[in-house]
């Protein structure tokens, strides 16, 4: 709804503007393979605006299950129905003839695999975006057995149906990659298996859970936090010929990264793609994935959240080497993390670091300036209780 874009009207900022449909201006990765020669594919979750700016507007060939909206309805066929969300009516498309029992991720996967066999010897572009595992939180039943069954009171993770949903997707990559053995694509394809946030934290009682979805310990917080559990999320680059086999790095890197180094990476066409690449905020980083011990020229890593969200209130985020400030924007109060010797961000070193402070948040600042980042507005409507005497 209308308001629910807005953001709440009972706090003391109203959040920052922010756009719901992804420009016709702005070109993807998409659509520059596209233009040269590759067939692509969005298979799953779009939420990236209205049917005007569909994955079709965009750059994809074929589209499988993307619309505007965030989260399925269920994860069961026909896969629609209304009642979760309110009246709305939600659907995911071109799922049709499937039967009672198919489950979300594993027809997602059945999608992702016709379109790579369909591709045949052209190059092609797959993004196989699950729904899993956001909410709503369902698994297959015979999963969720199992993991019931393994479940200890000592361990972190207690949500047998969670850890049911990440079953499936392993097994989905598991089917891709087979898959791309099976069709002699396995060494001239590249694959990234990577996530949008950190893991949900809340409880989703609209499935029947009585306990947290999941925990991201020993990280602090989880998804719309700025602390390490929202923003750090796994990345794992299968490159042939160039990833060092079972290497890791070290090295902090941003989602933004993967265009600049994808459109380094394509074939056939690398001269036009070099002239046609656009100024972003990510940088090439096939050079840690050929050498994973090596550095970037770049120390510094950005963050902005002016909305409010169940683990935060408006915040902004700047990491410099080892040390990360984070601003929260109703009240400007800092805190200062040393993530080499506290990754977990249990001690606020902004009291004894003065200066340091100073100097990050200066660099936030400018940064926010030049990136014109929405700010969130004071909210003239609120004002604090003051309890009676």
């Amino acid at each position: 709804s209308e308001g629910s874009l807005k953001g709440p009207t009972d706090r003391p900022l109203l959040q920052g503007n922010s756009l719901h449909s992804l420009p016709h201006s702005e070109k993807t990765i998409a659509k520059y393979l596209q233009e040269n020669g590759y067939l692509t594919a969005l298979v799953g979750k779009w939420h990236l605006g209205d049917a005007d700016h569909y994955p079709e507007a965009h750059g994809f060939d074929v589209n499988i299950g993307g619309t505007h909206w965030g989260a399925p309805q269920t994860y069961w066929w026909p896969y629609r129905g209304a009642g979760r969300f309110g009246p709305e009516y939600r659907y995911v498309p071109h799922l049709e003839y499937g039967g009672r029992g198919e489950y979300l991720t594993d027809r997602l996967t059945d999608e992702a695999i016709k379109f790579i066999d369909h591709a045949g010897n052209k190059p092609f572009f797959l993004y196989l975006a699950h729904h899993a595992p956001h909410t709503p939180i369902q698994a297959k039943p015979e999963d969720t057995e199992y993991f019931e069954a393994k479940r200890k009171p000592e361990y972190v993770h207690q949500n047998a149906v969670y850890a049911a949903m990440i079953k499936s997707i392993d097994e989905s990559v598991g089917r891709v990659l087979t898959q791309l053995r099976t069709r002699g694509l396995e060494e001239n394809t590249i694959v990234i298996f990577t996530s949008d946030n950190g893991g949900y934290i809340g409880t989703d009682r609209k499935s029947g859970q009585s306990i947290p979805v999941t925990s991201n310990a020993p990280l602090r917080s989880g998804k719309g936090s700025l602390y390490e559990g929202g923003i750090r999320v796994p990345l794992l680059i299968r490159w042939p010929k160039v990833a060092k086999v079972n290497g890791r790095c070290d090295e902090p890197v941003s989602l933004a990264d993967l265009f600049p180094t994808l459109m380094a990476a394509v074939e056939p066409a690398p001269s036009k793609l070099e002239s046609e690449r656009p100024i972003c905020d990510g940088v090439d980083i096939k050079s840690l994935i050929e050498a994973p011990s090596g550095h970037l020229q770049r120390d510094t890593l950005y963050f902005h959240y002016p909305h409010y969200y169940d683990t935060t209130t408006p915040v902004s985020a700047i990491r410099q080497g080892d040390w990360k400030l984070l601003e929260y924007l109703e009240d400007g109060r800092r805190e200062l993390y040393d993530l080499r010797a506290d990754p977990f961000e249990k001690r606020d070193q902004a009291s004894q670091a003065p200066d340091r402070v100073v100097d990050l948040s200066q660099r936030l600042e400018a940064w926010r300036k030049e990136v014109h980042a929405q700010m969130p507005k004071q909210n003239p409507a609120w004002s604090p209780i003051v309890p009676s005497n």
